[in-house]
Order: structure tokens, then C-alpha cells, then sequence
């Protein structure tokens, strides 16, 4: 549901093809500051491309479990092809609006990331099944991160005009049984975290 799905299957085409908002920001400390362990469950949210998703696999190991959902069946079909090229078991992608009822138990997910996703929605309209969903397959304490470009123009991403700044989302989310625990700057994009209360 980010802004290369809004454009068809062009953005297929192109997620397939491997363009994400993977590389925009040094992934390394990205997932510095999502603090996998080995045997966490992750939850990547309009995951696209899947860059975040193999990764997380990656830290998360065998023990672990990573859920990769997207709207898009192709996305979906590429992943399995990338986990199984690289032996990775422990990723479950799964067709799915996230904009409703996800298909996943209650209390099992340590973090949840929405990466370069949540401008493609409308808050005021959304905001309350999403997050509630997302309370609800998040552990006690949990986290949901996400993962947004900052508002100033560095000539790609989305418009300006649907760009959200980390005060809009703090407000939007702490609404929902959230506490915004971190806030971290990448020039072109940042990373702000939140604890299931």
C-alpha cells in the first residue's frame, strides 16, 4: 500500500524488480535500532518489495518467524521465490488488505514495521482498525516502528503534500494504546517507535 503500489502493476513490476525503500537509508542501522533478537516474530506491513522481511528472517533465524503481508498476489508469489532461493523457512507471506481484520493470532508479533507505508493511507479514516489490529497481534510491550520520509524534497519519494511529519503520527498512534519510545533522523527519512502499553 505504499506509494509504488498506488501505481498498478507498474509497481509490481518494479517491486519485483527490486525497487524499495530499502537502500534510501543505511539498512544496517535501521535494523540497529528495530533490536531483533534470535527468535523475535516480525511483522513487515505493506512489505513490497520484501528487502525488510529477508532481512528480518536473516536476524531472527530459525526460531524466529517473520510475516510479510502485501495486497499484491505477484509480491507475495516473489518473496516465497527470494526466501526459498536463499533458504530462509521462517518467512509466512501472505496476500492481505491491511486496512482490516489481519490474519494473524493475538499477542504473538515482538515488532511490527510499516515502512514507507503509512503516507499511502488516510489517518483520520484508517488509523483506528490499523492500529487497533496491530495492538492486537503485538506481545505485551511490543513495538510498532515505522518508517517514513521526512518533509523536505531530496527529488524522489512521495508528494510533498502527503508526507507526514513524526508529530502527525505520534499523535495519530498514541490515540490507539501507543507510547512513542524513539525518534531517529536518516537526512532523507526517520524511524520513530512506539511500546504497546
Amino acid at each position: 500500500m505504499n506509494s509504488k503500489h498506488r501505481h498498478g502493476h507498474e509497481g509490481v513490476k518494479q517491486q519485483k524488480q527490486g525497487v524499495s525503500s530499502f537502500n534510501m537509508q543505511d539498512s544496517k542501522l535501521v535494523f540497529g535500532e528495530l533490536k531483533l533478537n534470535e527468535g523475535d516474530f516480525f511483522l513487515d506491513l505493506g512489505c513490497g518489495a520484501g528487502d525488510y522481511s529477508i532481512q528480518a528472517a536473516k536476524t531472527v533465524g530459525r526460531k524466529g518467524k517473520v510475516y510479510a503481508l502485501d495486497q499484491w498476489q505477484e509480491v507475495i508469489e516473489s518473496i516465497s521465490e527470494k526466501a526459498d532461493a536463499q533458504g530462509l523457512i521462517n518467512i509466512n507471506s501472505i496476500k492481505s488488505n491491511i486496512i482490516s481484520s489481519l490474519p494473524i493470532e493475538d499477542k504473538v508479533i515482538d515488532v511490527c514495521l510499516l515502512a514507507q507505508v503509512l503516507h499511502g493511507f488516510n489517518l483520520s479514516k484508517d488509523a483506528k482498525i490499523l492500529f487497533t489490529e496491530i495492538s492486537r497481534v503485538l506481545k505485551p510491550g511490543g513495538r510498532l516502528a515505522i518508517l517514513e520520509f521526512t518533509n523536505k524534497d531530496v527529488g524522489f519519494g512521495p508528494p510533498m503534500r502527503i508526507r507526514l511529519s513524526p508529530e502527525k503520527i505520534e499523535t495519530a498512534i498514541t490515540q490507539h494504546g501507543f507510547k512513542k519510545i524513539s525518534l531517529v533522523n536518516y537526512g532523507c527519512s526517520y524511524l520513530i517507535q512506539f511500546r504497546k502499553l
